[in-house]
């Protein structure tokens, strides 16, 4: 598996928390920056992270910003990106069953790194489950 992650100044320390978590796990990471701390626009980074996903070089996409607001906007208007907002498991696990969202924006600002990591291996861990109504709502705004 190979998850492309990026942040932006506000998500800076929780990606790099989740990089080490996966990498742990030996899953594979593509870092799409951002690099630091210093004040920076979400957008790019959430365009890298998808453009990763849709081209199939990466599986997954991981966004973090303050809010993760802002990230699931800019990676939603990627065609070909199902971007989920999740600040709990259930969230996570649900999107992927029922939505096959391939890209997770969490809010660095709005949840604490234990639970983040959490959220990430419960996102990563479950697949889609086929179900025609599934298939079939998704084909709705896909």
């Amino acid at each position: 598996m190979i998850i492309s992650i990026g942040a932006d100044h506000g998500g800076y320390e929780l990606k790099s928390q989740i990089i080490k978590h996966l990498e742990n796990k030996n899953i594979t990471v593509t870092d799409c920056g951002c690099n630091s701390s210093d004040s920076c626009d979400y957008p790019a980074y959430a365009k890298a992270v998808a453009d990763k996903v849709v081209s199939k070089e990466a599986d997954l996409g991981i966004l973090i910003c303050g809010t993760g607001i802002g990230m699931s906007m800019a990676a939603n208007k990627i065609e070909g990106i199902r971007a989920a907002l999740c600040h709990d498991c259930f969230s996570a696990r649900a999107t992927r069953e029922h939505n096959d969202a391939n890209v997770l924006c969490m809010g660095a600002r709005v949840i604490g790194s234990g639970l983040a990591l959490m959220i990430v291996d419960e996102f990563i861990s479950t697949d889609f489950s086929n179900d025609e109504r599934h298939i079939r709502r998704i084909n709705m705004f896909s």
